[in-house]
């Protein structure tokens, strides 16, 4: 640990945090960071201590604490009813920035790529006009970081929107956005290519978030007041990440073939009708809500990383990406997704995602001199000396 990283952690270690949405990918790992790992004092109430939806709630549960900071990772599920999407992603947000403001403290909020167009490189200060036909998703992310800007100029509200694109990480006990994409090849349901050639996204990496949320709670006068984007150096292609995770399985689908997405949209809404026509029977029956996101598959949208690379704040782990990372991903949720019998068991004898039993078959030297040199776990150097 750095000397500025043991400055930081004492630092928190005397204040209180409340963490919204902590039972979440995001939220769940900067709880574990900041609570197990470095012993802050950190709250983290679910929905029925605290429904940020009531006014009376947030009274009743602030009023005998004073907390150093806010988080805020809650959001209602993608594929919400209006009222709900309003009431969690916006009236609950603004309820909270409204505690921060009147107690004089900074209020951390998680913002999307779903506020973005599609384009190449896009900055923080890019964004979508609000209108009607957005997402409820989208529209409530947008609506919050106008607000949010509108509080500073109008009462002072220190703020920090933090922009994710596709996070990926373990530990989500929901199937959903970059999880639902390994799902949906790890059983077999995606036969062709459901993108284009070309089509690139950033991502985002859960586990350097709480690091990053540490690094801005003690720089308020650098952070305060501004938009980042939180996404890895490099953007991925689609369709490459998707040949990766099969191959890494070992199966033959999807093939690599394109499908167009006229084709791919008129198939999604025959299976709409379909859907529609199970629940007039009494079967209950749900599409992935990520379908609705099924236009930006096709559509090439990366967020540049200039600004974040240029603060003051520095990658734990500069060397991790998607494709690195992928590897122990798809272990930990096949594990998981086997044991709810969510998918066919897959044979473990054969599952080598990082490919050391094709290594030991056939380049036994080169697999045990990277041993040696600690370069591969169980006896990597990151494992000896964790960043902290």
């Amino acid at each position: 640990m750095t000397n500025n990283a043991t400055q930081i952690n004492d630092c928190l270690k005397n204040k209180l945090g409340i963490i919204i949405g902590g039972s979440g990918l995001v939220g769940g790992s900067i709880v574990h960071f900041f609570k197990k790992k470095w012993g802050c004092n950190i709250l983290a109430p679910n929905s029925k201590t605290l429904s940020i939806r009531s006014e009376d709630d947030i009274k009743n549960y602030f009023a005998s604490l004073r907390p150093d900071f806010i988080v805020n990772s809650a959001i209602a599920s993608i594929d919400s009813n209006p009222q709900l999407a309003f009431e969690i992603n916006y009236i609950g947000s603004i309820n909270l920035a409204r505690v921060a403001r009147s107690l004089g403290i900074p209020y951390i909020f998680f913002s999307s790529a779903a506020v973005l167009p599609s384009g190449s490189n896009l900055s923080e200060s890019d964004s979508l006009a609000l209108q009607p036909s957005m997402s409820n998703y989208a529209k409530s992310k947008l609506m919050n970081e106008l607000t949010l800007e509108h509080l500073r100029r109008t009462e002072g509200l220190d703020y920090t929107i933090i922009r994710l694109a596709i996070v990926y990480g373990k530990h989500d006990h929901k199937i959903q956005g970059f999880h639902r994409l390994l799902f949906s090849v790890a059983d077999q349901s995606m036969p062709l290519l459901f993108t284009r050639k070309g089509t690139c996204h950033s991502y985002s990496n859960v586990q350097k978030i709480p690091y990053f949320i540490r690094h801005i709670l003690s720089r308020r006068d650098e952070f305060g007041g501004q938009i980042f984007h939180f996404v890895d150096q490099q953007p991925v292609e689609l369709a490459q990440l998707i040949i990766r995770i099969r191959d890494y399985l070992l199966y033959k689908r999807p093939k690599n073939i394109y499908l167009p997405y006229p084709i791919a949209n008129f198939g999604v809404g025959i299976l709409h009708s379909i859907m529609k026509l199970f629940n007039k029977i009494g079967i209950e029956a749900r599409m992935p809500p990520e379908l609705m996101f099924l236009k930006s598959f096709y559509e090439h949208q990366t967020l540049s990383a200039d600004k974040l690379s240029q603060s003051s704040f520095s990658d734990p782990f500069p060397e991790e990406t998607v494709y690195s990372q992928l590897p122990e991903i798809l272990q930990y949720y096949l594990t998981r997704w086997e044991q709810m019998n969510l998918i066919s068991s897959f044979d473990k004898e054969f599952f080598d995602p990082k490919k050391l039993a094709e290594d030991f078959l056939n380049a036994p030297e080169s697999l045990l001199t990277a041993i040696h040199n600690n370069e591969i776990q169980p006896f990597s150097a990151k494992d000896k000396n964790n960043v902290t």
